[in-house]
């Protein structure tokens, strides 16, 4: 099983993980920052676990972060 960790104090909301993977992503109303859908949060770290068809997507949604906030692991 693979996760998705986005530090999302970091996050200066550019979008880019929201246009590339809408099912996993959405814009903040409040502060207009990313939020991982269904993640778990501690202290602005959220988790979600993913599956293996999402893990190729999510990989490229990582890379096209331009501030480097989102892990797959």
């Amino acid at each position: 099983m693979y996760k998705v960790i986005h530090y999302r104090n970091k996050c200066i909301g550019c979008g880019v993980c929201y246009e590339q993977q809408p099912e996993l992503w959405r814009m903040s109303k409040k502060d207009g920052k990313a939020t991982l859908v269904k993640g778990v949060g501690k202290k602005d770290v959220y988790i979600l676990n993913i599956t293996n068809a999402e893990i190729e997507k999510t990989q490229e949604v990582a890379e096209a972060c331009p501030v480097r906030i989102i892990r797959v692991q």
